[in-house]
């Protein structure tokens, strides 16, 4: 049996474990992300709770109508969790899909299958945006102890924008020529999106104009979760649809991009 012939057959039993490795090993061995996560995240936690402590803040819940009059500080950790989680998601897989393109076209090239790349590559997504999240919303316990559920909203929000930030992060991988525009588009768009969701001195703060922005769902479901006490899994469920959405269009412009010419010519 020839190498090609052999290579044909791992699909059957080797490629996806051994995809979801490069795939995993590549997004974690970011250094740089890696001190950003475990030192950036409380310095930022830190700040934003001192800045905002003590300050009354006004809310609204969209599902229901209702304006929350909240702790500042403790509404601010919920807005810098989720900007935190934006740009470390987003900036771990931007930059390890981008510089693993070449080597996922060879692969491709020598046989393996591109739905096993994609399978791996989303789930690789998932399971690293997941454990940003899960670390984000740990550390918010050494500034505030919401109740259990409240936490857990506060978590689910930030595992949705994780990977809705690491969806996008996808995105620009397969699309942008440079790093540097990955990196901006990341950085920006993480932090207009998630700040602006918070009323501290933001004028359009509680306007319907924020709802067409990725980070609404997330921050309704934990601001209603840990300060109303009320589930809002529709909102939640809007955060998903836009990592959804960019994850099918990235997922796209990696098939193209990876996909096998030679053969599909022939």
């Amino acid at each position: 049996m020839s190498a090609h012939d052999t290579s044909e057959l791992r699909p059957l039993y080797g490629q996806f474990p051994t995809a979801l490795r490069f795939s995993v090993r590549d997004q974690t061995r970011n250094r740089l992300a890696g001190l950003l996560l475990v030192l950036f995240v409380p310095v930022w936690y830190l700040l934003m709770d001192a800045l905002a402590s003590g300050e009354v803040l006004d809310f609204k819940l969209y599902a229901t109508g209702d304006v929350l009059h909240v702790d500042g500080g403790h509404l601010t950790l919920i807005s810098a969790g989720l900007n935190s989680v934006t740009m470390i998601a987003g900036f771990v897989v931007f930059d390890a899909v981008r510089k693993a393109l070449a080597f996922d076209r060879r692969l491709v090239f020598a046989g393996y299958r591109q739905s096993m790349l994609i399978g791996a590559k989303t789930l690789a997504v998932g399971l690293v945006a997941s454990a940003i999240a899960l670390y984000t919303a740990l550390a918010v316990l050494f500034f505030w102890r919401p109740s259990p559920g409240g936490w857990f909203a506060v978590l689910a929000g930030f595992a949705v924008i994780a990977l809705t930030y690491g969806a996008l992060g996808l995105l620009l991988g397969v699309l942008v020529k440079h790093d540097l525009e990955g990196f901006f588009l990341i950085i920006m768009g993480g932090l207009m999106d998630t700040f602006l969701q918070n009323p501290l001195g933001n004028p359009l703060a509680n306007k319907p104009v924020l709802e067409w922005f990725p980070s609404f769902g997330p921050m309704q479901f934990a601001v209603g979760g840990s300060f109303g006490h009320i589930a809002l899994w529709s909102h939640l469920a809007l955060g998903l649809t836009w990592a959804a959405g960019f994850a099918a269009i990235g997922l796209v412009i990696f098939r193209i991009r990876t996909r096998n010419r030679t053969r599909t010519g022939a």
